[in-house]
């Protein structure tokens, strides 16, 4: 049945390695379940019904992505539209966490519209080729980035922005053990290299007390506190210039995530080499309906938009390459609604060397840029160093596509076939502008 309904075989995979990978994918992302909470606690929402709501989410997301589309993409509430959600909308503005909660659903609504009509795969198919090998680099970078970053090796500096932080405090040695082991295991071949590492490094972890388990379950009925309290006719009844508000809010949900899952998308396809000959994704279609789906979902449950996440890459990296890694993650995260303090039994530092190691994977794709052709590498350059130095896969997108953009229009090679580039270079620059001034 597996067989038939995932295609194992045609993708060089089988059961146990999906498995494996899947278990791989849930331990790198498994940390927002502890996250999402405290950040959308801020705004006012009930802790433990935000905890429950992610984990439904995710679930529910990343079964459908496996099942519907069929690759190894795991979905949850994103990073960075989360802080955007509470700092910005709730806090910043004075919405209602529920009229926020309305405004995620509409944006959830749009992503639909927008993938039934085909915009946003017409959007996706107008990102130049050459920046997809570009792309997945940036994410590599992006993720080794947070990696270092949690395992406490490298630290913030107000002389020189960053620093190489202290490796002999008990997080950065259980890092460092946890990097070298799984390097070794991949160096030997060892199918889950990665989860043993892990596995490995939060054995020492515990050992050194850097674990915080937190008492307490989770359950379906703390979701009573957030279901279904979205108010999306308040978000239509927005009061004075609260209307543009609305909007604002709502083309940032759009655009943020729509950016981001497509870099997301184009890197972690790449790296599992599912991408046609062409450069193009197939089901394309199927992914960006599981992703529209899971946002409406995932409002209607109490969390902020749901997004694909690049720790999928680690899992990746561990073998998965069909809906059967995603449908293990979202099964984990189901499992998880029920016991979901206990995510925290996994401490940063043991998962942090995942991403490290992943990151470093991903950096190969650099190969097939084109670096003699300066109309190629300096978009491709700007595209890598970007994500990482931004904290956003967004941003890199922006400065790849716009200079990709100005460079083949100033050099003349430009063509009719083009206008999708132009106009995605012109809202990139008019964005540019709007942060500027924001």
């Amino acid at each position: 049945m597996l067989e038939r309904l995932f295609g194992l075989k045609a993708q060089g995979t089988d059961i146990r390695t999906e498995v494996l990978a899947g278990v791989t994918t849930f331990m790198t992302m498994a940390y927002i379940v502890v996250v999402n909470p405290a950040i959308l606690g801020e705004a006012g929402m009930p802790v433990a019904a935000v905890a429950a709501a992610t984990c439904l989410a995710a679930g529910f997301g990343s079964i459908l992505m496996g099942l519907i589309a069929n690759y190894p993409l795991a979905l949850a509430p994103g990073m960075g539209l989360n802080a955007y959600f509470t700092y910005t909308v709730v806090k910043g503005m004075g919405v209602p966490w529920e009229t926020a909660l309305g405004c995620v659903f509409l944006s959830g609504v749009a992503f639909l519209v927008l993938t039934l009509v085909g915009v946003r795969q017409m959007i996706v198919a107008a990102i130049p080729k050459p920046l997809f090998s570009a792309v997945a680099a940036g994410v590599g970078l992006f993720i080794a980035f947070i990696g270092l970053k949690e395992a406490g090796i490298i630290v913030a500096s107000p002389a020189t922005t960053v620093a190489l932080g202290d490796l002999t405090t008990p997080t950065a040695a259980v890092a460092i053990l946890g990097l070298v082991l799984i390097a070794v295991l991949q160096a030997w071949r060892v199918k889950g290299a990665i989860l043993i590492g892990i596995l490995l490094a939060a054995a020492a972890g515990w050992a050194l007390g850097l674990a915080k388990i937190a008492p307490g379950t989770s359950s379906l009925a703390d979701l009573t506190a957030t279901a279904f309290k979205m108010d999306v006719a308040g978000a239509f009844h927005l009061k004075g210039g609260m209307a543009v508000a609305m909007l604002e809010i709502i083309f940032v949900f759009l655009f943020v995530d729509l950016f981001d899952n497509v870099g997301t998308l184009v890197a972690v396809t790449k790296k599992a080499g599912l991408q046609a000959p062409d450069g193009s994704i197939p089901r394309l279609n199927r992914i960006l309906l599981a992703d529209s789906a899971a946002t409406m979902v995932g409002a209607a449950a109490g969390t902020s938009t749901v997004v694909s996440y690049i720790e999928s890459a680690s899992g990746v990296t561990a073998g998965g390459r069909t809906g059967l890694t995603a449908v293990v993650v979202g099964l984990l995260f189901l499992a998880t609604l029920f016991f979901a303090p206990l995510v925290q039994a996994i401490p940063a530092a043991a998962t942090a060397p995942a991403l490290i190691l992943v990151g470093a994977l991903m950096v190969g794709s650099l190969v097939d840029v084109d670096w003699a052709d300066p109309t190629v590498a300096i978009p491709a350059f700007l595209t890598l160093i970007t994500i990482p130095l931004t904290f956003s896969i967004a941003n890199g997108l922006a400065f790849g596509i716009t200079s990709y953009a100005v460079l083949r229009l100033l050099t003349g090679k430009i063509g009719r076939g083009d206008w999708l580039l132009l106009v995605l270079a012109a809202l990139f620059v008019v964005r540019f502008v709007y942060l500027a001034k924001g």
